[in-house]
């Protein structure tokens, strides 16, 4: 660890340390998610993520001094302001994109700007450590029933679809919450915003492999369900659906991501470790030496942000 680097990275440390504390039921609650939800576990690997992507900006960071910003301490204070609305409201999500906020900009008051924009993806990174996506579980039901019946009436077999209903000679079916492909849909969008911003340098290859990683696993998610129905005409709805919940774990989103990056992997424009800005292209912007203003201890503003812990943490509690 380099000596500029030793005092703020003690200073965070105690910041984030007064922040998971202060927010404690949130951070317990989002790691009981990631834990015990099969739609978030995936989750459990953003951390490592973040820090993989933190170790490949190691020698740009090293080439700069961390300089705290203090306009920073507004971002925290709002961050807390919406983990407290959240749980004042009783919104778990709320609750946890202000926990995890607060966290966030902590990095940028007591780092400074040019550290933050060297760190610019994996601090994005850290908005997937909150469990979302419960919100388009209905439309995806929809989305799933009407693809399925499709394929099934182009394959030959009758059905009737009402809802998130489909009857067929074999049974009735029901898109189910656990068969909307909601769990397959957040973790590729995660994935594609890491490859996005590691492995393409242009926006427009960017935008394309995201639309992708949006796109591919509803349709794929559509395909299994058809596959269940299908199968279901032969053997069976009980003996098909018990196939399906073997088969569509995470087996059939690694063949379908794994067939995504291949097919991407021709358009790939750069190396993980090429990602983001350089030092030296920080140099070069006048407005950023401007905004840093004057030079403070990183402890002063990490023991503002304990104190804004504390009171948002008493305020919970009123």
């Amino acid at each position: 660890m380099a000596p500029a680097w030793r005092t703020p990275l003690l200073a965070l440390a105690a910041a984030w340390i007064t922040l998971i504390a202060a927010t404690a039921p949130s951070w317990d609650e989002m790691l009981h998610q990631w834990w015990n939800s099969d739609t978030y576990n995936h989750l459990l690997l953003v951390p490592f993520i973040i820090g993989w992507l933190v170790m490949l900006k190691a020698g740009e960071l090293a080439r700069i001094t961390p300089q705290p910003f203090l306009p920073g301490l507004a971002l925290v204070a709002a961050a807390l302001a919406v983990w407290w609305a959240g749980r004042a409201a009783d919104i778990n999500l709320i609750a946890h994109a202000g926990a995890v906020g607060a966290v966030q900009a902590a990095v940028l008051t007591v780092l400074g700007l040019r550290a933050s924009l060297l760190l610019a993806l994996p601090l994005a990174m850290g908005a997937f450590l909150v469990p979302f996506g419960d919100e388009i579980i209905p439309p995806l039901q929809f989305i799933t029933a009407d693809i399925t019946v499709a394929l099934t009436r182009w394959s030959g077999v009758p059905a009737n679809i009402d809802g998130i209903y489909i009857n067929t000679p074999a049974g009735l079916f029901i898109v189910a919450e656990a068969c909307s492909g909601v769990k397959f849909l957040i973790a590729m969008v995660t994935l594609g915003v890491l490859v996005a911003f590691t492995r393409f340098a242009s926006w427009r290859r960017r935008a394309a492999f995201f639309v992708a990683c949006i796109i591919i696993p509803i349709l794929a998610n559509g395909v299994r369900a058809w596959a269940t129905v299908y199968v279901a005409q032969y053997v069976g709805a009980e003996a098909a659906t018990g196939f399906d919940h073997i088969v569509y774990g995470w087996i059939f989103f690694a063949v379908i991501a794994a067939a995504l990056l291949a097919g991407a992997w021709r358009f790939f424009e750069r190396e993980p470790e090429d990602y983001g800005w350089r030092a030296d292209d920080l140099t070069a912007w006048g407005w950023l030496t401007r905004a840093e203003g004057f030079s403070i201890a990183p402890t002063v503003p990490a023991l503002v942000i304990a104190a804004m812990a504390a009171i948002a943490a008493l305020a919970a509690m009123l």
